[in-house]
């Protein structure tokens, strides 16, 4: 089994004053197909742990690995591509183009990940079927309901196969039965061997992850 997120006593300090460690060495290990929940209070790290390792920002201290490379040997431009090909991510607002057809919305997502023009039609077209959407893909999302809008989201984000899809509070603006239908998709997209990390609050999110890791004030833990 392939290890797709390495982190090695990583470290994230904003400037002060006063200077505030958001992330204090953290030590992770997430291999291919694993499922994982990051928990905490709000301010504890969560997010900013979940930027880190989804390319967004830079550790400050310590070493990071996503599919075995260093992220911290990249240049900027190669540390964009490499998020661009191996990281989807989904979030509690849907971020969809509001006057765009849901096709459109997966094949912009495709247009940033610059995979050619040929092929992104049919990869939207795929991933809007995956999700349960294959009848809806001519409507924009002002015409779908939210859990429908979530399901485009995730399609835009899995139409590219990344190896690591990144969830921040992905149910937090939905109703009890949509989010379950959610997760429930979350289950199936990990059943077919895509590697998933979720940060919620929610113990409902959480406990459809294989493992759960706490992060408390900056300082993360495994859950036992």
């Amino acid at each position: 089994m392939s290890v797709i997120v390495e982190l090695d006593a990583v470290r994230r300090t904003f400037p002060g004053p006063p200077a505030v460690e958001a992330v204090r060495d953290a030590t992770l290990t997430v291999e291919e197909g694993d499922y994982v929940a990051v928990v905490g209070p709000s301010g504890s790290g969560k997010s900013t742990l979940l930027s880190i390792v989804g390319c967004l920002d830079r550790p400050t201290g310590g070493r990071y690995e996503l599919t075995g490379i260093d992220v911290g040997e990249l240049s900027d431009g190669e540390l964009a591509a490499l998020r661009g090909r191996r990281v989807g991510f989904v979030f509690q607002a849907f971020h969809l183009l509001q006057h765009r057809s849901a096709l459109e919305n997966v094949e912009i997502g495709l247009l940033y990940n610059q995979t050619p023009r040929r092929e992104r039609r049919a990869m939207a077209e795929a991933a809007l079927e995956r999700v349960g959407l294959g009848h809806r893909i001519e409507f924009p999302p002002r015409h779908l309901s939210g859990g429908e809008q979530q399901r485009v989201a995730i399609a835009r984000a899995i139409a590219p196969r990344p190896s690591l899809l990144l969830c921040d509070e992905p149910t937090g603006n939905l109703d009890s039965k949509t989010s379950e239908a959610i997760l429930g998709l979350f289950d199936e997209l990990q059943a077919d061997g895509l590697t998933l990390m979720v940060v919620t609050h929610d113990p409902a999110v959480s406990r459809h992850a294989r493992r759960t890791v706490e992060i408390v004030d900056g300082v993360m833990a495994e859950a036992s």
